[in-house]
């Protein structure tokens, strides 16, 4: 038998709000057109971060799951995560935009683990920081 449950609002115990509800990663959504269910905790972004290449120490401007960065040298970035991804097999499409001519953006699967990713910043041949550089991860936290 199963059961549903209707309500407007959910509130923690002490009745403060409902920032402490959690979702186990069984939990399903429907879909916009109602069709179809997907894995709640599984579709979520766990990774992001928008950072500026050339500042000393490439620095963040906003992220998420991000607990530092690393300027390795001209170019090449290491982001190291707050949570662990379960394995290295997680995705992260990057881009960069240099305001001075278009770039190629690389991430680096050799130099990417459960821990952290390595971005590279191309122009041509030759590796050049990049002003506006973002990545984001899907995959599944340990």
């Amino acid at each position: 038998m199963s059961s549903q449950l209707n309500v407007d609002t959910i509130v923690d115990k002490a009745g403060s709000g409902g920032t402490n509800v959690k979702v186990g990663n069984t939990s399903t959504y429907v879909s916009d057109g109602g069709a179809v269910t997907q894995n709640t905790v599984q579709s979520l972004v766990k990774c992001w971060v928008q950072f500026d290449g050339t500042a000393s120490g490439a620095a963040a401007r906003d992220s998420f799951n991000v607990g530092s960065m690393t300027d390795s040298s001209t170019g090449n970035y290491v982001v190291t995560f707050t949570n662990n991804m379960s394995n290295d097999d997680f995705a992260a499409p990057t881009g960069g935009q240099d305001t001075v001519q278009r770039s190629d953006v690389h991430q680096s699967f050799e130099g990417q683990s459960t821990s952290t990713i390595t971005l590279f910043h191309f122009e041509g041949n030759s590796a050049v920081d990049c002003n506006r550089y973002a990545t984001v991860v899907a995959g599944d936290l340990a």
